[in-house]
């Protein structure tokens, strides 16, 4: 077994290296503090390069739409101009406290600091399973539960198996570049944002999507690779359809597992963090940002996550340096941005 490595001392231990965690780090440099990031991935972007790279997002501001690997280069870029401590495929194992700093302990080594940000969303994501007989066989060989390339679609027979943002616009997004797409949802409702469901039907009536709602996967056959599946409609149980495809992806979400948050004593709710108005956790010096966090009103989206990292790390380096302001004032202000600029 190696032996731990010891970290050097930084201000702010950043766990996270999503969109949270990367604006937060961003505007820990601004702030002037020494920050590290440390991800369980083996790569920074967090879900939008490890999920949906290929996806697009039209909730950000500044942007009309974004593919998410794009933001998550663009946001990348934003947070190491200040150097920040990167430490990649790192899990944070334990959290202990040292007077008023903090040991956190990962499989790889120590990282004492000052405070701490979660920023690691709901934690690890494990798909949801298809319940059908042939997903264990077929997993990776066909059946995906995301698009790493979108152009390994193209002229592929493609089901799509979901009611929620991603299936509905995987569907969208996949039209005219597959031979077929089709959707298959247990329900006629579906969980995606309003205009996106909208967009869905007109798609439908147009012959560019084929949506077969209240059906449901019942087997799925193949040889080397996945080639058919047999759907069922589950208002007509003895109903079955065999579907020629080269592809599911089986957008059915994912669980939510904090991991080893669950043991470092931080009040929790459910698979949430409850948090202050300063985005403080029940352990003073423990902030956290992002979608893990819980409070009256919270949105999921990226843009909360931003406004939330700014605030827990304004409040986090008060905590570090009680005569700091929490308020910096607008970066167009501050000397810093005037240098580099210069």
């Amino acid at each position: 077994m190696n032996a731990l490595k010891d970290y050097e001392h930084r201000d702010l231990t950043i766990i996270g290296g999503g969109p949270t965690g990367l604006f937060a780090a961003f505007y820990a440099g601004m702030r002037g503090v020494a920050t590290r990031i440390v991800d369980s991935l083996p790569e920074l972007g967090g879900q939008l390069t490890a999920l949906y790279p290929e996806k697009y997002i039209y909730d950000v501001g500044g942007f009309p739409k974004i593919l998410a690997k794009d933001l998550a280069v663009q946001l990348i870029e934003q947070a190491v101009q200040f150097q920040p401590d990167v430490v990649l495929d790192e899990e944070i194992q334990e959290l202990g406290r040292e007077e008023r700093s903090f040991r956190l302990v990962g499989r790889q080594g120590r990282y004492p600091t000052h405070a701490v940000l979660i920023a690691a969303g709901k934690g690890a994501f494990a798909p949801q399973r298809l319940e059908a007989p042939g997903y264990e066989e077929f997993l990776n060989r066909g059946i995906y539960h995301a698009v790493r390339d979108v152009e390994a679609m193209r002229g592929k027979r493609v089901l799509i198996v979901g009611g929620g943002d991603s299936a509905v616009d995987w569907a969208l997004h996949l039209k005219g570049r597959a031979a077929r797409v089709t959707l298959i949802h247990r329900r006629d409702a579906f969980r995606a944002h309003e205009r996106s469901v909208e967009l869905l039907m007109a798609a439908h009536a147009a012959g560019e999507v084929e949506l077969l709602t209240f059906h449901e996967i019942r087997q799925i056959h193949g040889n080397a690779r996945v080639d058919r599946v047999t759907v069922f409609d589950n208002r007509v149980p003895d109903s079955e359809r065999s579907l020629d495809v080269d592809v599911v992806l089986a957008m059915l979400g994912f669980k939510p597992d904090l991991g080893a948050v669950e043991s470092w004593g931080i009040t929790l709710d459910g698979s949430r963090i409850p948090v202050t108005s300063t985005m403080e956790t029940s352990i003073p010096g423990v902030f956290a940002a992002g979608d893990g966090v819980g409070y009256e009103g919270k949105l999921d989206l990226i843009a909360t996550g931003f406004g939330e990292a700014a605030i827990a790390v304004n409040h986090a380096v008060r905590y570090i340096d009680p005569k700091a302001r929490v308020n910096p004032g607008h970066s167009s202000h501050l000397k810093i941005f005037q240098k580099k600029g210069s």
